[in-house]
């Protein structure tokens, strides 16, 4: 049974970036009121979910290929916003409201959609805790990603608070905003997940 994601030194103050960047690359770290996360890159099944649907939305989104342009989709995107330094598996930003990549290696600008991937040790970390920081900084869409369970939650922002706007799953094709112009084949995010099921 997997245990929950711990949280790291140090515990008698607040966080810092120094914090942050002297733990070693192999964990994503995050800062969240205060408290410093570490957590293990993600394990294959829910990894190959986030590329699939990186592949599906990046394609469409941001290099216009079968799809609309106009967005920047980056995985692991370091996020500074406010105290907090989070990082989801994905987000994209508009190109309207980022016209240009920063040279920093994070971003201050809060994206207009984030996506979770949930994965046992961090789903307390992601819900709890990161949906929060992503209201505040008025992020206008959330997805979650379960890959365990097949599910794609769709969160909008309203009145600074997020509305459940539908869970699809299985092998849905689905059309979700803030990219409603193109199909997703949930299907494909899981196939090696309903594969090594049988």
């Amino acid at each position: 049974m997997m245990q929950p994601m711990p949280r790291v030194p140090p515990f008698d103050r607040p966080a810092t970036h120094e914090d942050l960047v002297a733990l070693p690359d192999l964990y994503v770290a995050e800062i969240v009121g205060g408290e410093l996360y570490a957590s293990r890159p993600l394990a294959p099944l829910p990894n190959v979910a986030r590329t699939a649907l990186l592949a599906m939305v990046g394609r469409a989104y941001s290099f216009g290929q079968d799809g609309p342009g106009g967005w920047w989709i980056l995985i692991l995107p370091e996020l500074h916003l406010g105290p907090d330094v989070v990082v989801p598996d994905l987000a994209g930003w508009r190109r309207s409201r980022m016209a240009e990549l920063p040279d920093a290696a994070y971003s201050a600008l809060a994206p207009d959609w984030v996506c979770e991937v949930l994965s046992p040790p961090t789903v307390t970390l992601d819900r709890a805790k990161k949906l929060p920081v992503y209201a505040r900084e008025g992020v206008e869409h959330a997805w979650i990603l379960d890959a365990n369970a097949q599910t794609l939650e769709r969160l909008r922002l309203e009145d600074g608070h997020w509305s459940l706007y539908g869970v699809h799953g299985g092998d849905e094709v689905v059309r979700v905003e803030p990219f409603g112009e193109i199909d997703l084949e949930l299907g494909l995010l899981w196939s090696d997940t309903a594969e090594s099921a049988t």
